[in-house]
């Protein structure tokens, strides 16, 4: 096995190890991709098949939370210890989180595996463009880092209708069990493709500032989580939560600009470009969540659609947010300005993002296709500008922190997001249910079937819809009658949820719009000075 002295971002400049090199980087960024690509359309079957429509949006949550604190935690080893060892790391975790998830049996357990699974396929994704940012110069890492989008376009093609015919072929499984095989081929091709580094680092790992990070976004993310679900938003719990959160954040902060190694370097906070993506790209993310995570919850539920046909209709939503990548890296190669495809990226998106507001049971799968697409074409280039901006902001010693950093602060919106959402959901769907439900309802059925209906999900679960129908049998030759009433009711309901849904996921996205139109625009030719942090 090649090693090198300094670093393992030589590699590329060696022929014989250039091929192997890039084949491993497009792969492993594949196999990353094949499990975010998928989990959207195998989440709705999950939650239902373990009875855990309930625990959805911890599902979401947690995992996200993992996934963010994770990214932060590899791009600062990357930089100390060299991005083979981290890569190899992180596929264990993803290959560890997709047996357990493979033999899930009940919902906590599937989120304790998912936690598992995200932490490592979350660190991936950095870790691909770090090595990236390794082999080039500015511009250069430009036109690579867009050709990087190749695979997550490949994935948008065939990945969610694949999963979504096997899912409802087979079982959702199966899902995992390719994820099992994608990690074990991507260890192997970076134990052979990515050089190890020979070099120790004398630099010390920040190991109280992550603990200080884990538990900060973690009581913010329970406060969000049980906010409006299990506490009232003013109720003392949820303001201690918060409160709590909100000093952690602050003794975080303090302690990292006092740190010789910290594990957010204050020279990122400090810079202006950074800061801007990066909260624009958190706050967009529920955009994004809106159209991955719930609008095929609409289509399932409210539109009654399979699995397989909800993939195929946001399969083009993915393709074109990930091949425009590959023209957005060679654009901003020529001309080295970033700042107007910011504007028009977010601008599309926040147009597509609106016009979902509307929708409803009757609106056709083509519009459906349309508006979709038209948010995956905005947001295509937001990703890999968010990823350079990153790189061109700080000093290549802190690269892999940089972009760490940046997918954190993407994933604590999706971590943040599905709690906000999801209890905003609830919340408007049991308003709704109550004013919708058949009267003659309450005369027949039990109290068990009457608070299954509670649950926004349970027009996905066929159990569920299974046992309400046996419980209108009492009411006799209007059994049938009352059954599709109250399924009417139900998604009605949900529909009225999902617009709520939407309608927040569309102001956020139009802030995100409006705070890009502030990020300033420099060179991205030349490299950052370092301006190391004294404490």
């Amino acid at each position: 096995m090649p090693s090198l002295q300094n670093s393992d971002a030589e590699f590329i400049a060696r022929p014989k190890h250039a091929v192997l090199g890039l084949v491993t980087i497009f792969c492993t960024y594949f196999a990353s991709i094949y499990f975010f690509r998928g989990a959207a359309v195998t989440a709705p079957k999950i939650a239902a098949d373990l009875d855990g429509m309930a625990l959805f949006s911890w599902a979401i949550s947690l995992p996200a939370l993992a996934a963010a604190i994770a990214t932060l935690v590899f791009g600062k080893l990357s930089d100390m210890y060299g991005r083979r060892r981290l890569l190899l790391t992180a596929i264990v975790l993803y290959l560890a989180g997709a047996v357990m998830s493979g033999f899930s049996r009940d919902y906590i357990f599937f989120i304790v595996a998912s936690v598992i699974l995200s932490s490592g396929q979350a660190a991936l994704t950095p870790l691909c463009f770090s090595v990236i940012g390794d082999l080039y110069a500015p511009t250069e890492r430009s036109r690579w880092s867009g050709l990087l989008q190749i695979p997550a376009g490949i994935a948008a093609l065939t990945i969610p209708t694949l999963v979504g015919m096997m899912t409802d072929s087979l079982s959702w499984r199966y899902f995992f069990w390719i994820s099992v095989v994608m990690a074990m081929t991507s260890g192997i091709l970076v134990f052979l493709g990515i050089p190890s580094v020979s070099k120790k680092s004398d630099r010390k790992f920040d190991l109280p500032g992550s603990l200080l990070l884990a538990v900060a976004a973690g009581t913010m993310i329970i406060g969000f989580s049980w906010a409006g679900s299990e506490y009232p938003w003013t109720s003392v719990r949820i303001i201690g939560l918060f409160a709590a959160s909100l000093s952690l954040w602050t003794i975080f902060l303090w302690f990292e600009n006092r740190r010789e190694e910290p594990m957010l370097d204050p020279q990122i906070f400090r810079n202006r470009r950074f800061l801007t993506a990066a909260l624009a790209g958190f706050i967009s993310y529920f955009g994004f969540l809106g159209i991955l995570r719930y609008y095929p919850l609409f289509l399932q539920g409210v539109q009654s659609t399979s699995a397989t046909l909800s993939g195929k209709i946001i399969t083009p939503f993915g393709i074109l947010m990930a091949f425009i990548g590959v023209p957005t890296g060679y654009v901003l190669a020529r001309t080295k300005r970033y700042k107007w495809m910011y504007i028009v990226g977010y601008g599309i998106l926040t147009c597509a993002v609106f016009a979902m507001v509307p929708f409803d049971a009757g609106t056709p799968a083509w519009l459906g296709v349309l508006v979709t697409s038209l948010a995956g074409f905005g947001l295509g280039s937001i990703p890999t500008m968010n990823t350079l901006v990153a790189q061109f902001s700080v000093p290549k010693r802190l690269l892999g922190v940089a972009v760490g950093a940046m997918f954190f602060f993407v994933f604590m919106g999706g971590a943040i997001g599905p709690a906000i959402l999801g209890s905003a959901m609830n919340a408007s769907y049991e308003r709704a249910l109550q004013s919708r439900l058949p009267a003659e309802l309450n005369r027949i059925a039990d109290e068990a079937t009457l608070a299954s209906l509670v649950d926004s999900r349970v027009l996905l679960s066929r159990e569920a819809m299974t046992a309400l129908e046996r419980a209108m049998d009492p009411a006799g030759e209007q059994a049938r009658e009352l059954f599709e009433k109250t399924v009417q009711a139900l998604r009605d309901s949900l529909k009225i949820s999902l617009r709520t849904v939407f309608l927040i996921n569309a102001i956020c996205v139009l802030v995100a719009f409006l705070l890009i139109l502030t990020i300033p625009e420099v060179p991205i030719d030349v490299e950052t000075p370092d301006k190391r942090h004294k404490a």
